[in-house]
């Protein structure tokens, strides 16, 4: 595809529509992981080994594709290691054990949700990080979008907020913030190759979760099915960074990342499906779903005057 036609708005939303319906098939395909492959709630060590082999095929996956798409060997630098260690640090090990422990103590329609916080939470530690400004358009967004969260979690589906599955999916998403941050300053200042960081990093953290899972006890009951949502999962972390990726190169971020509201939309679609969870068609499911995603809009919607940053009220 020419790189002129990756511009088109219509072409960028059929492309990040599709990045999301694969993101949001993960939440299931991780529930549904869990039941092929004999891993209970309480059995964190095989839920690591799920992880750590998922993601480092995911790694591998990925530098393969960004290797044949420069037609050169994607090899980080000797100080570039260090800054892949960081991200990893954040974005797979620290993210993903909250991840995994997390959508096993809770559903997956909730956990699309929750998820959807990463926006925010990137936004306020950029803020406190000094890289952008925090202004009021972003934070009354902010309290859209977390004002669904608060919905979905005390009515309609449950009234209880369990630590273990809604708790560990917050720290999740501050996990992934504080990635994003790492990640915005390593290839702004640095120059780095993102998807060269993208690879190695999970990769990198893929196998550090997968020995400690192993060590600690953990296994899996690997069936042909199970092979298949292992691997299947590993291609949507590898296939929707790399198409998110090449959007971000011909595109402003705020064109790409406007349509990431698509991302909850389609996990709490897809669990409802997939997995039989009705909350989300319930009246209270789907206003929380429309303020999470109303606030993921307000929050990357175009500046059309000058902003007023919190300072100045």
């Amino acid at each position: 595809m020419k790189s002129e036609k990756l511009t088109h708005t219509g072409t960028v939303a059929l492309l990040a529509l599709v990045c999301c319906i694969l993101w949001g098939s993960a939440f299931s395909g991780v529930k549904l992981g869990y039941a092929e492959m004999q891993v209970n709630s309480a059995d964190w060590a095989s839920q690591m080994v799920f992880a750590g082999i998922r993601f480092f095929i995911a790694g591998v996956m990925a530098l393969v594709t960004g290797s044949i798409s420069e037609k050169q060997i994607l090899i980080p630098k000797r100080e570039s290691i260090p800054r892949i260690g960081v991200i990893s640090l954040f974005q797979t090990i620290l993210q993903y054990f909250f991840y995994y422990i997390g959508l096993a103590h809770t559903t997956g329609t909730k956990a699309a949700i929750l998820v959807a916080a990463n926006v925010f939470a990137a936004i306020f530690i950029s803020a406190a990080f000094g890289q952008e400004k925090l202004t009021v358009r972003k934070l009354v967004g902010c309290v859209i979008g977390f004002s669904g969260i608060v919905l979905i979690n005390f009515t309609g589906l449950d009234l209880k907020f369990h630590l273990l599955g809604d708790g560990f999916i917050l720290l999740c998403t501050i996990a992934s913030g504080f990635s994003s941050v790492f990640m915005k300053h390593y290839t702004g200042k640095y120059h780095e190759n993102p998807v060269l960081f993208s690879g190695w990093q999970f990769a990198f953290g893929g196998a550090v979760m997968w020995l400690f899972g192993a060590v600690c006890g953990g296994g899996l009951h690997m069936t042909a099915k199970a092979w298949g949502i292992l691997l299947y999962l590993s291609f949507v972390s590898a296939a929707a960074y790399s198409l998110w990726a090449v959007l971000l190169k011909y595109n402003p971020v705020s064109k790409v990342t406007v349509f990431g509201f698509l991302n909850p939309l389609c996990g709490v679609i897809i669990s409802g499906i997939v997995l039989h969870e009705s909350g989300v068609f319930t009246w209270q499911g789907m206003t929380a779903l429309l303020l999470v995603c109303l606030g993921i809009l307000t929050v990357n919607s175009e500046k059309k005057k000058k902003e007023v940053t919190l300072h100045e009220i």
